[in-house]
């Protein structure tokens, strides 16, 4: 019927070395054994996003011995010590997640230990395609100068070419965009990045990518297909499926949606039924869209690769079910360096929006936030400034990570949803005090940063 373009989106923002339990390195552990491993194991014909951030916590060793303990231990032992104090009904669930741990640990160890060889293997066989993004998840219209959007492009494509090569793709963090972005993005040989146009467009209008003056083709993602999933009522939230929340005091899953024990192959029969439910329903939006347009559409759906596996359980099951089916119900699965051979850009206005709630920028920019959007500004001037001035070694490179790590989107989006406290907000305040302190003292005074864009240069800075 017409062509599927799934784009998983992989990120978390740097936690290595700033904090464990319940807000740090454990989002970044149990990202890896519940998503990451066990969607590269069956990924196939469909796009990856890696950021920088992510690929630089991946890459140190220290983290990786972190991750493998807690693996064995906080997981794989946990559930087994569950099992000896749960109730009879509750124990298919909790040996589900003891054998979904062992597995993650098979799949690592088959790796050498390196959280990162699975993205690198799965791309080199030709299973998926890799794309880049900016050196933090920084929301790129809102960076306050030419020069700190050339440094958030530079630190992160230079990472990118190094790890994995490049085929010119990008992930604009947040599908932010504003008008003119696409100029800047051209200049760093961005050759395409996926936006979400759903707010200004009607829903069939996404099965096309967009022509941009500069360059480089924009894919607007379907956000109509997306809800499927993302709405509150949308895929995750079957009855039959494990709760996220609902936990034994040693982490398991023990409890589904629906109330009462979780059942894993009930679970898993669900997870077949949507994926089924899901193929169908894009079958016949791309048959609408011939049948209106008189060409063949395109569906690019991304979702965070984080959705399958570390929030929905039965996320990976469902990929690949759906990958597996994709053929029989007359979808074919193509990467989006396939998608843009076969399919011609059209050019129609682009507009400023993002895919965060209203569509537009102000989850990271309005007044419930406004001190960390601020912040941010200023301290992107006063590195420039002092970068201009004649700062240079350590320090100014200390201060420009700093200067990365304060811009993450994430802060600000936890900050105003409230998800971790006030964890957040203290790491994007305690990364102004580190890029004050590197400028004045002119050295790096903290190692926690060691990982963080190794390959930054500063070259961004000085160009005029």
């Amino acid at each position: 019927m017409g062509d599927l373009a799934i784009v998983l989106h992989s990120h978390m923002p740097y936690v290595e070395g700033f904090g464990t339990y319940p807000f740090g390195e454990e989002w970044l552990f149990d990202a890896v054994v519940r998503s990451y491993l066990p969607v590269l194991e069956v990924a196939r014909d469909l796009t990856m996003t890696v950021t920088p951030v992510l690929a630089d916590q991946l890459e140190d060793a220290g983290a990786a011995e972190r991750l493998r303990r807690f693996l064995v231990e906080w997981r794989i032992g946990a559930a087994e010590a569950d099992l000896d104090d749960i109730a009879p009904d509750e124990r298919p669930a909790c040996a589900a997640e003891r054998d979904r741990y062992r597995r993650a640990l098979e799949l690592l160890d088959a790796a050498g230990g390196d959280p990162l060889a699975p993205f690198q293997r799965a791309a080199a066989e030709g299973r998926v395609a890799l794309a880049a993004s900016s050196a933090t998840h920084a929301l790129l219209p809102l960076l306050a100068t030419r020069a700190g959007l050339r440094l958030q492009l530079d630190a992160g494509i230079r990472s990118h070419r190094r790890r994995f090569g490049w085929d010119g793709g990008l992930w604009l963090p947040e599908c932010a965009y504003d008008p003119g972005l696409e100029w800047g993005l051209a200049e760093a040989g961005v050759e395409w990045f996926c936006v979400d146009q759903s707010a200004h467009e009607e829903p069939l209008a996404a099965l096309r990518p967009m022509a941009t003056e500069a360059g480089p083709v924009a894919l607007p993602i379907d956000w109509e297909a997306i809800a499927w999933l993302w709405d509150l009522s949308g895929y995750p939230s079957d009855p039959a499926y494990a709760q996220f929340d609902g936990k034994s005091l040693r982490g398991m899953r023990l409890w589904k949606i629906g109330g009462g024990a979780y059942d894993p192959e009930a679970g898993a029969a669900a997870a077949r039924r949507q994926a089924g439910e899901f193929l169908a329903a894009i079958a016949a939006r791309l048959r609408d869209y011939e049948a209106e347009r008189g060409r063949r559409g395109l569906v690019v759906f991304a979702i965070d690769t984080e959705l399958l596996g570390h929030w929905w359980s039965e996320g990976p099951l469902w990929l690949a079910a759906v990958l597996e089916g994709a053929a029989a119900a007359g979808v074919r699965l193509v990467t989006v360096p396939k998608a843009l051979e076969d399919h011609e850009p059209e050019r129609r206005p682009l507009r400023r929006a993002s895919w965060g709630e209203d569509k537009d920028l102000s989850t990271w920019d309005s007044p419930p936030v406004a001190d960390l959007a601020w912040a941010a500004r200023r301290l992107e001037l006063k590195l420039l400034r002092a970068v201009r001035g004649g700062l240079g070694g350590a320090g100014a490179e200390r201060a420009a990570r700093e200067l990365l790590a304060a811009q993450a989107s994430d802060w600000a989006f936890l900050d105003r949803r409230g998800q971790a406290g006030d964890y957040a907000w203290q790491r994007a305040t305690d990364h102004s005090q580190a890029l004050y302190e590197a400028i004045r003292c002119n050295r790096d005074t903290d190692r926690r940063m060691r990982s963080l864009a190794p390959d930054l240069t500063l070259t961004p800075l000085l160009e005029p």
